[in-house]
C-alpha cells in the first residue's frame, strides 16, 4: 500500500497482523472454518477464552491425558479469536457508518493485502463476509491486479509465484529438490514446482502445473516447516531430513547426480539431524537405503 493511498477506516496493526497470520495458518476448507466461527460467535464477542474454559473444565477430570488435549485446543482457539476480532472490527465500522460500506470493505482489503506483502486470496476475505464484488470493483479501478483465479496483487508489489501458488493450493507442500532449493542444497533451479499432497487430494490443475507426489496421510505432515521465499513470504516446505528421504525414495524421478550432490551437501552441513533422518526413514520404510546412501556420501 502506497503512502499516498488514503485509508479512512484504519484497522489496528495488531488486529490486522494477527488476522493475516491466523488465516494463513488455517488449512481447513472455508466451509469448515465458517462452521467453527459460527459455533463460537456470540453477541459482543463473548470471548473465546470462555469457550476454552468450558472445554478445559470438561476434559479436566481425565487427568494427564487432558493436558495434551487442552494444549492442542490452544492454537486453533487463538486463530479463531483473531479472525473474530477482525470480523467484529469491520462490523463495528459498518454499524457506525452504514452509508460507507464500499469504502469500509475496500479499505479492509487494501490493509489485509498490505499486511500480507501485497498479495491477497479470496479466502482471506470470506470469513469477514466481504463479497467478491468488491475485488471486482477494485480490479476495474486498477487498485489491484488479478494474477490467477482467486489471487490478487497490489500494483506496488512484486508477484511471489511460490506464495500465490500455495495460497491457491493449500494442501501442496514444496518438497524434494524444490524444497532443497530453498535451503541452498541444490544447483537445480526449480523451473517446475515439485510438491507433495495427500493421496486423497485430487485437483487436476495441480497435476498440470507441477510434479506431484502423492503420499499416505500418516507421513504427509511429517517434517512440515516454513521458509521465506526471496520475496519475504512464508511458504510451507519439508525440512531437510524429510527432503533427503524423499529424493532417495523417489530417485527414479530425480536427476541422479543432483541427488548425490544434495546428499553429500547434507552430510557436510552443521545443522544436520541424523536422529531425525533415521526416524523419518523408518516411518517411510526406507531406513536401510537411506543409511547406505548417507554412508557412501561420507566416504566419497
Amino acid at each position: 500500500m502506497k503512502k499516498t493511498e488514503k485509508i479512512k477506516f484504519k484497522i489496528k496493526p495488531e488486529i490486522l497482523n494477527n488476522y493475516v497470520a491466523a488465516i494463513n495458518s488455517i488449512k481447513e476448507p472455508m466451509n469448515q472454518l465458517k462452521e467453527q466461527l459460527n459455533k463460537i460467535s456470540r453477541p459482543m464477542q463473548e470471548p473465546i477464552q470462555e469457550l476454552s474454559k468450558t472445554l478445559n473444565d470438561f476434559i479436566k477430570p481425565f487427568g494427564e491425558a487432558s493436558k495434551s488435549v487442552s494444549k492442542s485446543l490452544e492454537p486453533i482457539t487463538e486463530q479463531l479469536r483473531s479472525i473474530n476480532i477482525m470480523s467484529d472490527t469491520i462490523k463495528n465500522f459498518s454499524n457506525t457508518f452504514p452509508n460507507e460500506q464500499t469504502k469500509i470493505f475496500t479499505d479492509a482489503i487494501k490493509q489485509i493485502m498490505y499486511a500480507n506483502n501485497g498479495m491477497l486470496s479470496t479466502r482471506m476475505i470470506e470469513p469477514l463476509n466481504i463479497s467478491r464484488q468488491y475485488l471486482s470493483i477494485m480490479e476495474n479501478n486498477n487498485t489491484i491486479e488479478k494474477i490467477s483465479r482467486g489471487i490478487y496483487l497490489s500494483p506496488s508489489a512484486f508477484e511471489d509465484s511460490y506464495f500465490s501458488f500455495q495460497q491457491k493450493y493449500k494442501k501442496a507442500i514444496f518438497s524434494h529438490m524444490n524444497a532443497l532449493y530453498f535451503y541452498g542444497m541444490t544447483e537445480e533451479f526449480p523451473y517446475n514446482y515439485t510438491v507433495t499432497v495427500p493421496q486423497s487430494y485430487h485437483v487436476d490443475t495441480v497435476n498440470k502445473k507441477c510434479n506431484v507426489f502423492y503420499v499416505s496421510d500418516d507421513i504427509y505432515e511429517m517434517g512440515i516447516t516454513e521458509v521465506e521465499t526471496p520475496n519475504g513470504n512464508k511458504v510451507r516446505v519439508y525440512d531437510k531430513e524429510r527432503c533427503i528421504c524423499d529424493i532417495i525414495k523417489s530417485k527414479g524421478r530425480m536427476d541422479p547426480e543432483q541427488v548425490k550432490k544434495s546428499i553429500k551437501q547434507y552430510t557436510q552441513s552443521r545443522d544436520k539431524d541424523m536422529a531425525k533422518l533415521s526416524e523419518y526413514s523408518k516411518k517411510m520404510k526406507i531406513n536401510a537405503k537411506v543409511m547406505e546412501m548417507i554412508s557412501e556420501a561420507y566416504y566419497e
